[in-house]
């Protein structure tokens, strides 16, 4: 069962997806939220497997700095934006707070249910348009993997495959201070902040076998 928390400020549309969730085998809504500090408070206290989340709210926060409150307080939490909002901008600064998904409200409701399932199974799931954009975008980067050195390439590979820090170092066999020295050249040869930004970047680039 994935349990759901929806934030968004039309009542029509957090109804809707309500009774999308509540209506289909798997899923269950655990509550609906029309602004952010409501929200926050209540999935800090009960905290969902998934946050679908508008990050368009008029006079309140911006949505991305919600992102990042929610993963500063829930680090493993899934969140995923569900928007209308398709600049590139709002996108990565979605997916640099902390956000494993990007969807535009167009989607159909099946590609939605999927797209909550492929989050919970590690994804990264994004409707077509926002795929495409972030696509073009490391297409038109200049590829990092050439300035890696053959262990940076053996730890992003660890890395890609989930495995923590003590893990890392047991499957080199070095120490876990040397795996967080490798992973601050890798960050700084890859423009990256967060080994989440690593893996995300890494996965969409091919840079990993």
């Amino acid at each position: 069962m994935i349990a759901v928390a929806i934030v968004d400020a039309h009542r029509d549309i957090r109804d809707g997806l309500e009774h999308l969730l509540d209506s289909t085998d798997g899923f269950t809504c655990t509550g609906t939220f029309a602004d952010m500090p409501t929200a926050l408070a209540a999935i800090n206290e009960q905290p969902p497997d998934v946050v679908l989340m508008d990050i368009d709210f008029p006079q309140e926060d911006n949505g991305v700095d919600v992102i990042r409150a929610l993963k500063r307080d829930l680090p493993d939490i899934n969140i995923i934006v569900h928007t209308h909002l398709t600049d590139d901008r709002y996108i990565f600064q979605a997916f640099k707070a902390g956000a494993f998904g990007y969807l535009t409200k167009s989607i159909f409701p099946s590609e939605l249910l999927d797209a909550l399932r492929e989050v919970e199974r590690g994804g990264a799931p994004m409707s077509r348009p926002v795929a495409r954009k972030v696509v073009s975008y490391f297409s038109d980067q200049q590829s990092p993997m050439s300035s890696l050195s053959r262990r940076e390439k053996d730890v992003l590979n660890l890395l890609c495959e989930g495995q923590n820090y003590k893990d890392i170092a047991r499957a080199l066999f070095v120490s876990p201070n040397t795996v967080r020295f490798h992973l601050k050249n890798i960050y700084k040869k890859l423009r990256v902040n967060s080994r989440h930004e690593a893996v995300i970047k890494a996965t969409r680039m091919g840079m990993v076998s």
